[in-house]
């Protein structure tokens, strides 16, 4: 701290939020005089050499895009406090909340909502995917809903940058939210922008019935029945949800990214066909062939074998759909 100023720079008001790895507040920046998200690391993680390769990553990475539904970086940097080095990402402030904060109090959305939210998210990924960079931790509580309803994407903190040296994880380690993450990045194999096709499916099953495809509090768990188990429609949990949005979401979580739609953009116009009523028959014709030089249709690299990550007996017990309600609330709208 100079003269009361974090960095000399910035003066810090209301915690917004914290989490396993960092703290946000609200800040003015005195310099340019406009409010801002400041970003820290937590003191305990200032030694994690993987925690302190995060923050870097997510400046990197979010810092290379330019969309308005993509949170913008402004900055990255550390000050040292005491004996400590502290990180920080100085980022765009966004007056709202979270999508799973927004879930907590509206439980699930009704149809047309859903689909809006994920088509803006698709479209923020498909930039992202454009630009070669693959978010990896798409999920509810990384999607922030401003006070008019502009959905952006935030914390590219693990994000992958492909064809790039500098990697988080090496080949057979995972790495992400199990709720919502795609099968091959469980078996910690290389992924493209199909595994962020398969997340936002997950989302967009949480959006449409209050609850992502898989619900369990044990991640072992939870890891086994998205490589193995296929997940129950949408329509199983919410009568509401059309056959052909059924459809659409059970493309995106297929177990083979192949099978899945083969980027967020694919995805996206798909989610607008049905939204304006064209094309629903072909909605149903499954993936797209995309071009023979397509970034996401590159071989993904050699899946760990499941028997090595979840033991070589028969694993968890199936998926227990009876736990799942056949009459929900009415839907948000």
């Amino acid at each position: 701290m100079t003269d009361g100023l974090f960095a000399g720079r910035y003066q810090l008001a209301e915690l917004l939020g914290a989490g396993g790895m960092a703290r946000v507040h609200r800040a003015h920046d005195t310099r340019m005089g406009r409010t801002v998200a400041v970003k820290t690391l937590l003191p305990e993680l200032a030694g994690d050499p993987d925690a302190r390769r995060r923050f870097a990553r997510e400046a990197q990475a979010a810092g290379a895009l330019n969309h308005p539904g993509i949170v913008t970086v402004h900055d990255q940097d550390e000050i040292r406090d005491g004996e400590d080095v502290v990180p920080y990402l100085v980022m765009e402030y966004v007056r709202g909340g979270t999508l799973s904060q927004i879930l907590r109090r509206e439980t699930y959305f009704a149809p047309e909502r859903a689909v809006r939210i994920a088509c803006d998210i698709l479209d923020a990924l498909a930039h992202a995917h454009s630009r070669g960079t693959v978010h990896r931790d798409v999920k509810p509580a990384n999607v922030m809903v401003t006070t008019e309803g502009v959905v952006k994407v935030a914390d590219f903190g693990i994000a992958r940058v492909l064809d790039a040296d500098a990697r988080l994880t090496t080949t057979g380690s995972a790495i992400g939210t199990p709720s919502y993450m795609s099968p091959e990045q469980i078996n910690g194999a290389e992924v493209d922008a199909r595994s962020d096709v398969y997340a936002v499916g997950c989302v967009l099953t949480e959006l449409l019935t209050g609850r992502p495809p898989f619900t369990d509090g044990n991640p072992i768990n939870l890891m086994y029945w998205h490589v193995h188990t296929t997940p129950p429609a949408p329509s199983a949990r919410n009568p509401r949800v059309p056959r052909e949005l059924d459809a659409l979401v059970l493309t995106a979580l297929a177990k083979d990214p192949a099978a899945r739609h083969f980027d967020a953009g694919v995805f996206r116009d798909r989610l607008r066909s049905w939204l304006t009523g064209a094309g629903h028959a072909a909605l149903l014709s499954g993936p797209a062939v995309p071009p023979a030089d397509d970034r996401a249709t590159r071989p993904l690299g050699a899946a760990a074998d499941p028997r090595a990550t979840f033991g070589a007996g028969a694993g968890p017990p199936a998926y227990p759909a009876a736990r799942t309600p056949a009459t929900p609330q009415t839907p948000a709208t």
